[in-house]
Parts: C-alpha cells; structure tokens; sequence
C-alpha cells in the first residue's frame, strides 16, 4: 500500500470525516471518484460504515456517559429541546433527517439515548439511514461533478468568489440555526 498517494489518503478522509457525519467529504468522494482518483463503491462504503459507526458512538455516548458529556451540551439546552421537539413530530425519520442537518446531527443521537430509545432499534434504523445519506450525497456528486469541476476552476480563476460563497453560506446556517432555535 502505498502511504504517499491521494487514493490511499483519501479513504482514510473519508473514513475519518464520515465518521463525524461530514457531507462534504462524502461529496468530495463521489468527485474524487468520477476523477478517477477513487474508488466509488469503496469510497461510499468506507463512508457509510464509518458514518453508522459515528451515530452509534454518539449514542452509546447519551445513554451510557450521560454525566461526562452534559457539561458539553450546557450552552445548548434549546437546540436540544428543538431535538427533542423534532423527535416527537418526526419519530424515526428523524434518524434520517438529521443525517443531512448540520448544528442537529450531533444531538439527535445523543437526544435519542437520553430519552431511553431503544438501542438496537437506532442501530437498526440507524443502518438505512446512513445508507441514504452517503448514497445521496456521494452519488449526487458524482453525477454532478463536471459541473463541480468546471465551478471549482471558475472559482481558481476569481479567487475573490470563494470567500464571499462561504460567508454566504455560513451566514445563511446561522440565521436559519438562530430562528429555528428561538423561543416562539
């Protein structure tokens, strides 16, 4: 195996990354892999393994080290209780909404655990729900990726662009984040 290569480094990003629920990583594997740099079923696998892995570990996290983890979540009692809000109106289908929610993906799990969810049940559901999410999101940007590319070149061409996109984009979570946590 060779240690020095994008392909090999790669898999471990993935992995990696998945791990934390990172959609960009998995889109940046379905480009990686129309590149030719990947491979795309190895590349949606590792991430869809290591994905289910990370929920399961929140999870355990929730039911099991519930002292340890709440002094973390003490700054975001409302986004817990939106959680949990979520969770009562949407039961299941929150496992897979979540999957897609940056600023809730991480307490869903852990919200689950703490409400005395079953644990084979969220593993269960758990399972498609990791599939959809890098399925959708890896093979979107895969057939999506000359635009990518061609968009990504655009951008190396008028650097001013990325900053103002990004900003954007970050302004944008954070006023969605902001209103959806407010007291109403």
């Amino acid at each position: 195996m060779d240690f020095s290569s994008l392909e090999t480094w790669g898999y471990f990003a993935v992995a990696f990354f998945a791990f934390g629920g990172s959609l960009f990583i998995v889109a940046a594997a379905g480009v990686f892999s129309f590149m030719g740099k990947m491979d795309l079923t190895t590349a949606l696998s590792i991430a869809t393994v290591s994905n289910y892995m990370g929920d399961m570990f929140l999870f355990y996290l929730g039911r099991y080290q519930k002292r340890e983890i709440q002094p973390y979540f003490e700054k975001h009692k409302r986004k817990l209780a939106l959680t949990t809000l979520i969770l009562r109106k949407y039961g299941i289908w929150a496992i897979f909404i979540q999957k897609f929610l940056y600023g809730i993906k991480t307490l869903v799990p852990i919200s689950m655990a703490l409400s005395k969810y079953d644990f084979k049940k969220f593993g269960f559901y758990n399972i498609f729900a990791s599939i959809f999410f890098v399925l959708t999101i890896g093979l979107s940007a895969y057939y999506s990726s000359e635009f990518i590319i061609a968009m990504f070149t655009y951008i190396k061409d008028k650097p001013w662009i990325a900053p103002l996109v990004l900003f954007s984009v970050i302004g944008i979570v954070w006023y969605g984040m902001e209103h959806m946590t407010k007291k109403r």
